[in-house]
Formats: C-alpha cells, structure tokens, sequence
C-alpha cells in the first residue's frame, strides 16, 4: 500500500471501535443469573412456587424489594437520542451504544447493575410518564443525551412523581465535575468563589447546570455573565430564551463574547470549537481559570492558551491534556451512595458532598493505581492534576461514602447506615480484593510500631508502599537506596514523603554503619568461604544481605525484597543471614483472593523436591499464617495420587506428611493425599473416599511440587482474575519476606501488614 493509501488515524480508530463492539459478540451488556439453577430444587425457588413467598413479602412491605430483589441496585438509563454527544439528534436507536456503554461504566466503577432503556418519544411530557411509569423496576433513573429544554421539563417531572433518584447527568454529572475541578483551580490560582468573575459560553443543559453549581458553591449571580450562539444573554431578549436561560439574563448594554470577557476569572465553555480566541484569553484576569469543555474540538487548544496567558489553568473534557473533566468522575458514586442508603432523591447536599469527595482526592497524594493506569503522567496535585483519574480507585470509598452521608443528614435515606466507617471499608473492599481479607492483619499490625527495610527503597512501588505505611499503619519504613535517586524519584511520582523526614536510608554507597555490616556479614561467613574483602563488596552492593544484617543486629524488624531478581538467589542471602537450626524457611505460602473466596497455596517457592517433614512443616506454617486471617485453616496434601491409589514417589512423600501430622494433635483440619478437585469439591471427595476427615471445600492447598504450585498459582493469576497476596515466606519468624517482580504498590503494601505482625503471632 503506498504511504498516501495508509489509513489515518481517525479511520484507524474507527475499525478498532467497531470491533470492539462487534466481536467477540455484538453490544458491551449480558445478563448473568446470581443465583444457582441447577435441578429442580433451584427452579422451584427462582420459580413457581418458591416466588411466591418473595413476592408476598414484598407485597406487605414494599421496601422488601431491595431485600429480595435486585431493584435496589439496579439503574435504567434513559434516552430519546436527541442529544447524544456532539452527533446531535441521531434517535433512540442509535443512542444505544452510548446507553450500553454508560452501563458498563456503572458496573465497572460502581458495581451497579443497569439497563439501558432507549424510548422513541420526542415529547418531554409523554417521555417523562414513561419513565415514571417504570419505577417499580428501579432503584434509580440516569436521564442522558435529552435536548435542552425538553431534558429540563423531563427531570422535574420525573423528580415531583417519582420516590427514587432521578439524575440527568448531562447536567448535574457536568456540573459536579466542574465544579470539584473549579473548587481546585481556585486554590492554585488563589482565588475566592465570592469574588471571580465567570464568562461562559453555551446556554445548554450542561452550561446552565453548571452555572447553577458554581453559584451554590458561592459565586455572586451579578458575577455571572452567560453566552450562547447570540450574544450575551441579557434582560430583555427574546430570540432563543428560556426560563433556565433568563436566570442568567445580565442588565447590560453589552452584546457579546467580546464585550464581556475583559477581566474574567473564570471562562466555563460547553459550547463549540474555536469559540475564544487567544486575544481574548490576553484579557482574562491574572491566572485566570480556562475550562474549555466542547468535544472532540474545545472553545480554545491549550497551548493557545498558554501562548498568551503562561499562568493559564486549563481543563478541557478530552483525555490527551491534563484535567479531564469526564462525568465518570461523579455519576458512579453518587448512586452507589443513594442506592445503599435508599435516597428517595439525589439533592443538593448529596451533590456538594460529591464535589467536596472529588476535590479532596486530587489534593491528597496520588494512587498507585491511578500512576499505574496513567504511566508517564504527573499526577501531583497543581494546574495539571485538578482532579483525580477515572481509574483511581479511591473515588468509590471517598465519594459514595460522603453523599450516603449527605443523604442521611439531610433526611431522604430511607435505609440509614449505621457505621459509616464499616461502609466505607466495605466500599474499599469492592475495589480492591485484598482489603476486607486483610483487615485483621492490619488491625494486628496496628497494635505494634515494627521496623520494616525495604532494600530495593529506589523503586516507585516500593516508595508508593512506603507512603501508604505511613498513612495507613504505625508501621516505620526503611529504605535501602540512594538519597538523591529517592528524593527525585519521589518527586516524579508526586510523593509527599521525602527522605530523612518520613523515613530513614541506609546509603549502601555512603554509610556510617558500613564497617559495621561488614564486619557483622564476614563474622556470620567467615567459615563459609566469604573474605574480608568479599563482605566488603557484598555490604556495598546487594542490598538484600543488608537488609538482612540489619535484622540480624536488630536495626529492623523485618525485611521485604524480591520487586526484581530471582526468588531463591534472594532466599540464599537471607538464610545466610538469617536462617538457624530452629528458625529456617518452611515454604512460600501465596494467598490468591479469587470470586468465590480465599485460597492458600503451598510452597511455590523455597524447595525444589521437599521431603515429606517439609510438606508437614508447610503444612503447619500455612495453618498457623491462615488464622491471621481469621480463617479457620482446611488444609489439603494435593498430588497425583488419590488416597492411596498410585505408589509413586510424590504420593509416598505426601503420605509421609500426613503421618507427620497425625503424629501430634493439630488445631486444624487436614487431609490428603488427594487430587485438587477432591479438594475443592466436598460432594467428589465424599463419593471416592467417604467418611473423610474433612468437611467442606480445603482453603489451603499443599503440594509435594514446587512446580505444581508455582503453576496452579499463576494459572489463577492470569486466567482466574486471582489476586495474589504474598508469598509469604514461612519458618524465619516473620523477619523476612520475599515478594515477585510483578508484585503491585498495594501488593507491598498488603505484605508490610503481614511483615508488621508481632513476631509471636507468626513461625
């Protein structure tokens, strides 16, 4: 194909979208079941007559159907595709991409259920009876992509009629983004909401609600100057008015964009490309507030801006310049948290709650998910970072839990929640799959200020993992690195933490204790082989054998290592060190959080071909490092053999251990040897070995291969959706733990509650 013939960017875009709608089949929705159906037993519980019972309930007390049904999670998104995008008036039917897609944005976010509901009725009157017709369905109304004025008269009578939310987010969602981006923007810029003047462009749904907003947050109305495809919206105008727009209506001679712009504070555009010219933008106030809203094309490009106006702070509602002002940022949140607390509304309150929730996430210190999803980008809070990132997954916990409260003091939750702490815990623990399994562990972690080194402290996971110790735990971080890679790596990744004021560095490079870890290093291997000279390189170089000095001299609690390098090269250095006759390494204990529940793997790492008193101590460390978890530990000797059918070599290892184990009394239920599915499926394990020790599925899986776990174990990672928790490595006192290069900030994180234990808890 000649260079002229290459499709462009735009058409390559165009292909990818389409397939990705079209395959691997049409649309982005299904519908799964949530409960089993099975036999007949099921069907007659889902169906006739069993239905019958949730249905009664329901009947007598009609807040029984969030109990019994999925209304009180479920969302209809409404359209008449008059106004989908900036494709206009393109129909119902062609508005249900946009309407599915909303959809999965509610699930994927929010984990809220929806059903998008395209309508064929341009009459605002005769739209809003359908949609109030539809209310025993749903917990909630997203009204989306309705022209203006029509989407105003839908939305007040949808909001008179109906007892749940009605939310039309073309207006409100736009409006609690601007306005959380708005509240930030004017702390940079120094500015007070009592005294900025706003110019904006655009007189539709989105621009009036937005005005609306700005003005509940403390802009004077008098402020307030509103343009549309006129002119200046002034008393006394008759082409093109409405009430909505007759609100804004300023007593003026002034006539356009151009006579009003001189000093303004605050340009709000959602209106069309190229609408504010750069000479205009020179007579803006000092630092003045650019949101340039209008899609794909904003009212002025941001280095136009800029040209002009250096001091310039700019959003504009596209993702390839700073601060995206994207409706994800709101519409999720503020119905997960109406929904949870059965708001009959979604008011103001909820609303100013919402923003509060926003801003204040773009101030504190950036996620490491959001610096994983967003690689290259600074996201520190300043003109560039207003708000936070669509996938920071903070916004649930943070903003749903702020307009549940909302809704609750301002009295239209119909199901208050009593511990708003648990709920926000909750909320975390639907985000990231690790957070409710890992309470206890970080409660335990709490009641102790333990000492834990880093020694790889030069990397940004590591330094995110250390930040988030400090803001979550009584937990002190050591890093082992260099000060000056530290310092500025921290201050790329937009860190608050810095060296020697949040945290300490051993400096392998320039030390003052480095005669000392030599000298300790050669005292342990003199006899091994190691020289005087060979401690000194190993004390200047690997930082894993100077983590686990400092352990041994008592310098730190515990170490974690392993974010790059081979697993057993790292356990080498620490047994070297660490490791006694009593106190050696038993297994690598890895925890994968899967949908059904925790699963305990053992050993992935530590021994190559364990004898059978290795599989027993594993057995055992697992057990004891399970109850941390507040689990009851159902311990499984998995292999080929199944209770005895196979004489292999692996088969008699494992039964071996299990003589091991029966040779003492246990606090924990064992069983083996058998195959994995035995092991997860009580009713298989009842039909080839009845009467077995074991009741229910095992949480814990003991392998007499290393290579069968580590692989049963990345099977799970990677085609299971598991989360991984760990490794955890067993026998050394819970003084060291040697994570994966692929391990994650939370990762780290998730280890250093583990590694923060008091040591007693664990062997």
């Amino acid at each position: 194909m000649p260079d002229d013939a290459k499709p462009d960017s735009r058409t390559l875009l165009r292909q990818a979208a389409l397939t990705y709608h079209e395959t691997p089949r049409p649309g982005k929705l299904e519908i799964r079941a949530t409960k089993p159906l099975a036999n007949g037993r099921d069907l007659s519980l889902a169906y006739s007559p069993g239905v019958a019972e949730a249905c009664l309930e329901i009947k007598d007390d009609p807040a029984n159907a969030s109990r019994y049904t999925a209304r009180g999670n479920l969302v209809a998104v409404v359209s008449n595709g008059t106004a989908v995008l900036g494709l206009g008036n393109i129909g119902a039917l062609a508005s249900k991409p946009v309407m599915e897609g909303k959809a999965v944005l509610f699930k994927k976010f929010a984990g809220i259920d929806c059903f998008d509901i395209e309508v064929n009725e341009s009459d605002p009157v005769k739209l809003a009876e359908i949609v109030c017709a539809l209310e025993p369905t749903f917990g909630a109304v997203n009204l989306e992509d309705i022209k203006a004025p029509d989407c105003f008269i839908v939305e007040q009578l949808c909001r008179e009629r109906m007892n749940i939310p009605v939310f039309h987010d073309d207006q409100h969602g736009t409006a609690i983004v601007v306005g959380a981006a708005a509240t930030n923007a004017l702390h940079v810029a120094g500015k007070d909401w009592g005294e900025i003047k706003v110019v904006s462009t655009g007189g539709g749904a989105a621009g009036i609600a937005c005005l609306n907003m700005l003005l509940k947050l403390g802009v004077k109305r008098e402020n307030v100057w509103l343009c549309d495809i006129h002119g200046l919206v002034y008393e006394g105008r008759a082409e093109d008015m409405n009430p909505q727009k007759a609100e804004f209506a300023q007593a003026s001679d002034k006539r356009t964009l151009e006579d009003v712009i001189e000093g303004a504070d605050l340009f709000l555009g959602l209106s069309g490309p190229g609408v504010l010219k750069p000479e205009q933008v020179a007579r803006m106030a000092a630092k003045p507030i650019i949101f340039a809203l209008a899609n794909p094309t904003p009212e002025i490009m941001p280095d136009e801006a800029r040209e002009v106006a250096p001091d310039a702070i700019i959003a504009t509602g596209r993702s390839d310049f700073p601060n995206q002002v994207n409706n994800v940022l709101c519409f999720p949140f503020i119905f997960r948290g109406a929904l949870d607390v059965g708001a009959t509304e979604i008011n103001d309150e909820m609303e100013l709650a919402c923003i509060e929730g926003i801003a204040a996430l773009a101030r504190a210190t950036t996620s490491a998910e959001a610096a994983a999803a967003y690689q290259g980008e600074k996201l520190t809070f300043g003109a560039d970072y207003l708000i936070p990132k669509p996938f920071d997954p903070r916004l649930s916990a943070t903003v749903s839990s702020a307009v549940a409260k909302a809704a609750m003091e301002s009295g239209v939750a119909t199901r208050p929640i009593e511990d708003l702490a648990a709920y926000k815990e909750k909320l975390r623990g639907s985000v990231f799959k690790s957070a409710l399994l890992m309470r206890p562990v970080f409660e335990a972690a709490r009641t102790a200020s333990r000492r834990l080194v880093f020694t790889e402290g030069e990397d940004e996971r590591v330094l995110r993992a250390a930040q988030a110790i400090l803001e979550e735990t009584t937990e002190q971080p050591i890093l082992i690195g260099r000060p000056e890679v530290i310092e500025a790596r921290c201050e790329r990744a937009g860190l608050k933490i810095r060296p020697d004021t949040d945290f300490t560095i051993v400096n392998p490079e320039n030390d003052p204790r480095y005669r000392d870890y030599w000298g300790t290093y050669h005292e342990i291997m003199a006899r091994r082989g190691v020289t005087p000279d060979l401690a000194r390189a190993i004390m200047r170089t690997n930082s894993t054998a100077i983590g686990a000095v400092m352990v041994h001299r008592d310098e730190a609690d515990s170490m974690i290592c392993g974010t790059f390098g081979e697993y057993r090269w790292h356990l080498n250095y620490i047994t070297q060190v660490l490791g006694t006759e009593k106190m050696h390494p038993h297994g690598a204990l890895s925890l994968m959080i899967l949908e059904d529940g925790p699963l305990f793997l053992a050993d992935t790492h530590v021994h190559s071909d364990p004898t059978a008193e290795q599989i027993a101590e594993a057995a055992i460390g697992a057990a004891r490092h399970v109850k941390r978890f507040g689990l009851h530990p159902n311990v499984a000797l998995c292999g080929r053999s199944q209770f005895g059918n196979q004489d292999t070599e692996s088969a008699r290892r494992l039964r071996g251990a299990l003589e091991i184990l029966d040779s003492a009394p246990r606090d924990f239920t064992y069983e083996g040897e058998m195959n994995i599915d035995s092991a997860l499926d009580p009713a298989l394990r009842e039909r080839v070995f009845p009467g077995s020790r074991m009741q229910g599925a095992a949480n814990v899986l003991i392998f007499a291969n290393p290579d069968a776990a580590s692989g049963v174990r990345n099977i799970l990672k990677m085609k299971g959706g598991g989360l991984e928790v760990g490794p955890i490595l067993m026998g050394l006192g819970n003084r060291a733990h040697i994570v994966t290069p692929s391990i994650t900030p939370r990762g780290l994180l998730n280890m250093a509650a583990i590694a923060g234990t008091p040591v007693a808890a664990y062997g």
